[in-house]
């Protein structure tokens, strides 16, 4: 590719509509005061528009076309799919009392100092079950969000929570994507890598569960003492046992709304109009969401036409240095891409081959370089206000993705943990 190096400018410049998109959030929420209060839509708008000035040699009509490209990438428009359903479901899920039952339920189960900490390690179980993140937070976010408005907790901090957990399953699952990119990248078995990852990461989960016992420790909430309609659980069970299947994410949310909505007729007098009027109003919630999936796929199309990606690399692969420099390579590396992808999956295929490639140069164990590109992809993608995960969850909860950024403990933990095995060659078995 290398488009801007063809034609004499910097290889960083491809970068630069990443670097303004930064710029004018951080800098008007600092002149506003407040991080909240920028829209990230507006922000992406204008790195596109200047995306689409810096792209030379093509007419506006072939500059709208790549934008367009990545606008409506496979991948972006499958992200925008599971938004519309994911919205559809949580707002008749809503309207039926499925996500109140849901909340009834998990607090007597999980009451007091414990709750913080059961739902962490129910975001992990269940992410490690289906192997998606993404399926995590559609199942448990409604009911985060719920349980923050009965018990008077915060809701981005118990959303962050789920996000957090959803990450856990990502990075390990064996039916994990990001599992499956890596290990065929690296070329190892899924059962070894999960060896390696497992005993990296596994520190970190102990940690941030132990801080969210802490944390929990002075919720003192009793949850009053009511007889919970059971078969309103019916929507949610589905959806996490058609996940454990192995089936499409779509028809999932699928099964899920037409549960909700048998439910609803059945047993709640839930009329057709108002069945319909609230999957619409859920859908329409999503749209802030679907504008900035498709800004963001039009300016990162933008970035990888021009060649920022490659700079990128070429860069990375340079300056190598040692075992550890080379392990530290392959980390910032698949983060880098990550970032300019928004997509923890694709970043890995993007960068899997140059990771084999250093790993075998500098005799770096397979199954380290696999859980190297899951971990670092997982963590960037964990922590970007752009990625379907985080916008997935600012969306069914009504919050700004931004403001869960700050409570996001495990994805920070388990880069740190990632880092620190990289410095000390741990675990020694395969350094």
């Amino acid at each position: 590719m290398k488009r801007y190096f063809e034609k004499g400018i910097p290889g960083w410049f491809a970068l630069t509509p990443l670097l303004v998109f930064l710029l004018v959030y951080l800098v008007s929420s600092l002149v506003a005061g407040d991080f909240y209060k920028i829209p990230i839509a507006s922000a992406f708008l204008v790195a596109a528009v200047y995306a689409l000035a810096i792209c030379k040699g093509k007419s506006i009509e072939e500059r709208i076309t790549i934008f367009s490209q990545g606008a409506g990438n496979k991948n972006v428009l499958l992200m925008i799919w599971i938004f519309v359903l994911a919205g559809a479901f949580a707002a008749i899920a809503k309207e039926i009392g499925a996500i109140d039952a849901a909340v009834d339920v998990t607090l007597k189960i999980m009451p007091g100092k414990w709750l913080y900490a059961g739902l962490f390690l129910a975001a992990c179980f269940i992410s490690m079950s289906i192997g998606t993140s993404v399926g995590t937070i559609v199942a448990l976010v409604p009911i985060a969000a719920g349980i923050a408005a009965q018990t008077g907790g915060s809701t981005p901090f118990i959303v962050a929570i789920i996000v957090g957990g959803s990450f856990f399953g990502d990075n390990l699952s064996f039916i994990s994507d990001t599992t499956i990119a890596a290990t065929r990248s690296q070329g190892c078995s899924m059962a070894d890598k999960f060896k390696v990852n497992f005993a990296v990461v596994l520190p970190a989960a102990v940690a941030v569960t132990v801080l969210y016992i802490i944390k929990g420790a002075d919720v003192v909430y009793v949850p009053e003492v009511e007889q919970v309609k059971l078969f309103m659980l019916i929507p949610y069970m589905l959806i996490i046992v058609l996940a454990l299947l192995g089936v499409n994410v779509l028809l999932v949310l699928l099964a899920g709304i037409a549960s909700c909505a048998i439910i609803g007729f059945a047993f709640e007098g839930l009329c057709w109009t108002c069945w319909l009027e609230s999957m619409g109003k859920g859908i329409a919630g999503m749209g802030d969401l679907i504008i900035v999936t498709m800004l963001a796929g039009g300016v990162l199309e933008i970035i990888r036409y021009g060649g920022g990606l490659d700079y990128l690399i070429s860069k990375m692969t340079s300056h190598i240095r040692g075992k550890r420099g080379a392990e530290a390579s392959i980390a910032l590396l698949v983060s880098l891409a990550n970032l300019c992808t928004a997509n923890n999956t694709i970043a890995i295929i993007t960068t899997g081959d140059i990771a084999r490639d250093i790993s075998q140069k500098y005799n770096i164990d397979p199954r380290r370089s696999a859980s190297l590109l899951d971990t670092f992809s997982c963590l960037v993608q964990g922590i970007i206000p752009y990625g379907a995960q985080m916008l997935m969850a600012s969306g069914l909860a009504a919050v700004s993705a931004v403001s869960i950024l700050e409570y996001l403990y495990y994805p920070l933990a388990m880069g740190l943990c990632t880092i620190m095995a990289i410095v000390f060659r741990l675990p020694r078995r395969y350094s």
